[in-house]
């Protein structure tokens, strides 16, 4: 019997592996757990005593409704919050008010994420190289558990006892990660990985002015996957107030009308509208101290003007 080389066997090999039938293979034996974008939310804190005026301004800015207010412990020790979560044709907040202190490291999570299946998550984040650093707790209504990606960006991960059912967003909202360039490779790979996501595009002279630096280039990375959109700024940390404090940017229709109904419900202007590529953004605080972006698509702004 004629002998294969052994370059000629392992290049055999790799082809193998890398063939159609074999990623669909590696996808079934290695299942996303993202659930869909409608069902990941932003964490926000505030004072118990703005609770309620948070929830006026964000739905009367952005529409939609709360769900009944509830107090519980979310956490896997002793603690009480008011919870409730904010849906909205734009994004979802969920909202707590601790009444106690807040136990290490809750409050430092920028967002949770729903999926279908949490020991599986677990194993999956390990595997793509993020620490769990609260391990997985029982909730009120499912489990969760904290984990921290290379670059030091904490995310909750989320399972439901029972399956939600929410609308689809009328525009998915992004999730605004900013990393030190010398941990933003392995960030982008970890999450890519994780998320079975893909780098829509990657710009190393995008507009400053996303950041509050106009005169500026900076690098910016867009992910898209089934947990979402996500935009990564790779920055030296020289910013100016409030970028970086923001986590999510949401995008809207008329970006005036929606500064007016801001306005209308108290809601502070910390950077008033400016365009940069295809983009017209602002940045607003809302009652409670969260800093948000919000933005509307250069056409669409037009369109909704005229």
């Amino acid at each position: 019997m004629k002998q294969i080389s052994k370059p000629l066997l392992l290049l055999a090999i790799a082809a193998a592996l890398s063939s159609p039938a074999a990623a669909k293979q590696t996808r079934h034996t290695n299942p996303s757990v993202a659930v869909a974008p409608q069902y990941d939310t932003t964490h926000v804190y505030v004072a118990p005593e703005d609770v309620d005026k948070f929830v006026a301004s964000f739905l009367a800015t952005f529409g939609g409704k709360s769900t009944k207010q509830v107090v519980a412990t979310v956490t896997p020790t002793p603690s009480s919050t008011t919870s409730q979560l904010l849906q909205t044709p734009v994004g979802t907040v969920s909202l707590f008010g601790f009444k106690t202190p807040i136990p290490y490291p809750f409050g430092a999570e920028r967002n949770g994420y729903l999926v279908s299946d949490i020991d599986v998550a677990i194993r999956q984040a390990r595997a793509a190289g993020a620490s769990v650093i609260v391990s997985t707790f029982p909730d009120p209504i499912g489990r969760d558990a904290v984990v921290q990606w290379p670059g030091g960006v904490n995310m909750q991960l989320y399972w439901h006892t029972t399956k939600p059912d929410y609308a689809a967003f009328t525009s998915v909202p992004e999730n605004r990660v900013y990393v030190a360039a010398d941990r933003a490779e392995a960030f982008v790979r970890s999450f890519v990985k994780f998320s079975h996501g893909r780098i829509v595009s990657d710009s190393s002279v995008a507009s400053g002015a996303e950041v509050g630096k106009p005169d500026a280039k900076i690098k910016r990375i867009r992910i898209e996957s089934a947990f979402g959109k996500m935009t990564v700024f790779v920055t030296d940390g020289h910013l100016p107030y409030p970028y970086g404090h923001e986590t999510t940017g949401y995008e809207v229709a008329d970006l005036d009308a929606t500064m007016a109904k801001a306005k209308e419900a108290g809601v502070t202007v910390l950077v008033p509208p400016y365009s940069f590529e295809n983009r017209k953004a602002a940045m607003l605080q809302f009652p409670g101290g969260y800093v948000a972006e919000i933005h509307a698509a250069a056409q669409r702004h037009a369109a909704a003007a005229e």
